[in-house]
């Protein structure tokens, strides 16, 4: 009898053991320390303020095709350990993660570095923490991507810095390998996009017993979310309103100081780069939403990104069509950055790649080139030369990126009139006459936005893409011979 006890002694501690050691493994420490500290969970939810984040993993497809399951979840952990220690660093919470996607916090009552802050204190640290681990995010990701582990210098958690050094193994690998390098080292980068907001929400225990969620509601988790979801590849965007805030606590100048720093001491294009430039105002526009606009601000994170895109460009254009197409990807992504443009357009004259501007002209106004092309006499060599000197890439990207916003938001007809009902006849009669001129005042819209996503963007970039093939077969000639 006494050894069938002892036996159900030893299962029940196994069990607590188990227990423990399952909360432990999926449990936020951060969550639980807070709890502990407090001393009970708490019942009634608050309202607070908070700051929140989004990041997102947009271009992990390529690289996942060279792995096995094992590998590729070996990489992910690494990737999410790497942007966790950042949390950590910062004092931030992981409030959940989903597939490719995190979700991330500053505030509330169980953040122990707001406790005992005043309002306005509160605000600015989690308005500069919450700014901070958005840049520091991306930049890790830069270093991941090139398996450098020098951020980890004041890691402390063995457990993490070995999931990170396992990924890294993997990375090497890849781009050591003497059959794979070339194009891993060429098409292969892991790239984020992350959004942030600032505001009040309400914050506490949400969902059904046994299933309990510390977390937050409110618009300025929405938000955030549309930031993510709208923010440029390798960016960060915020909202107006946390723009407003770190205007106010000094820390748009701040980063912009540091910001010029940096890119000097790396003898980057962007040590010019303006204020508004590095916070980038841009008004978003939310399919899912009818096209609701938010103001928002678009933020650079990397001190010398032209060179850095030049460099890409480089070993891209050594990998025929699938360098070419990603190419044209970059330039649809920073179409807007001067910088990034005028750099690739100086690296596209020393290669002598022939960018017909007279061509991209006429796509984007053909009337326009019908006129010049009169003035002289038909001319077309001439035509295409007054063209290339008056206008550089950029300035053809910036008309592109006029009728883009001119086409893209079609006019607003009003709120439809709900009529009363009097009989099936004339409800019906009245409903058919306010939706015909409903269409009527939108078709014209609508058939040049079809005409222009159709047409005239992809024709601007298939010319663009046919210079870079046309320069690629050139090589091709010269290695045979």
């Amino acid at each position: 009898m006494s050894d069938v006890n002892t036996d159900r002694k030893q299962s029940t501690k196994n069990n607590d053991e188990l227990r423990q050691d399952i909360e432990r493994f999926y449990l936020p420490r951060h969550l639980v320390d807070a709890i502990t500290e407090i001393g009970a969970i708490p019942n009634d939810s608050e309202e607070d303020m908070v700051g929140i984040g989004f990041l997102d993993i947009a271009d992990y497809t390529f690289l996942s095709k060279f792995l096995s399951p094992n590998e590729n979840q070996t990489v992910l952990n690494g990737l999410y350990s790497a942007f966790n220690w950042v949390l950590n660093k910062h004092g931030g919470y992981l409030n959940k993660l989903e597939g490719d996607s995190l979700m991330f916090q500053y505030g509330g009552p169980l953040d122990p570095n707001v406790k005992g802050l005043s309002e306005d204190e509160s605000e600015y640290f989690i308005a500069r923490e919450l700014f901070y681990t958005c840049i520091e995010l991306q930049r890790v990701c830069i270093l991941f991507n090139q398996a450098n582990d020098k951020f980890l210098y004041s890691e402390k958690e063995s457990q993490t810095k070995e999931e990170i050094l396992k990924a890294f193994d993997i990375i090497r690998g890849l781009r050591n390998n003497e059959f794979l390098s070339p194009s891993i080292n060429a098409l292969f980068q892991i790239r984020i996009r992350i959004g942030a907001s600032i505001g009040k929400v309400m914050i506490g225990n949400f969902g059904p017993e046994g299933s309990k969620h510390w977390d937050v509601i409110g618009m300025p988790v929405i938000n955030a979310k549309r930031m993510e979801s709208t923010a440029p590849i390798g960016g960060v965007r915020i909202s107006e309103e946390y723009y407003r805030q770190l205007n106010k606590q000094g820390i748009v100048d701040s980063y912009y100081r540091r910001f010029i720093r940096e890119a000097s001491a790396l003898f980057s294009d962007y040590r010019s780069i303006k204020k508004d430039e590095l916070f980038r105002f841009n008004t978003v526009y939310i399919k899912e939403k009818k096209n609701a606009g938010y103001n928002t601000y678009s933020v650079q994170v990397e001190p010398n990104l032209p060179e850095e895109i030049v460099k890409q460009v480089k070993l891209l254009l050594q990998k025929e069509e699938p360098g070419a197409q990603r190419i044209i990807d970059f330039m649809k992504y920073y179409r807007g950055n001067q910088y990034v443009i005028h750099k690739l357009e100086e690296l596209f004259d020393n290669y002598k790649i022939l960018l017909r501007k007279d061509s991209l002209y006429k796509i984007l106004l053909p009337g326009r080139y019908k006129a010049l092309l009169e003035s002289y006499n038909g001319n077309e060599a001439e035509t295409a030369k007054e063209i290339d000197s008056k206008y550089n890439l950029k300035a053809l990207m910036d008309i592109l990126g006029d009728i883009q916003d001119a086409v893209k938001h079609p006019g607003n007809p009003g709120e439809k009139q709900n009529p009363d009902f009097f009989n099936y006849d004339s409800h019906i009669n009245v409903e058919e006459q306010v939706l015909t001129a409903r269409y009527d005042s939108l078709k014209d819209s609508i058939a040049h936005t079809s005409y222009f996503y159709n047409l005239v963007f992809p024709l601007f970039f298939a010319h663009i893409k046919t210079s870079l093939l046309e320069y690629q077969n050139r090589l091709e000639e010269l290695e045979e011979l």
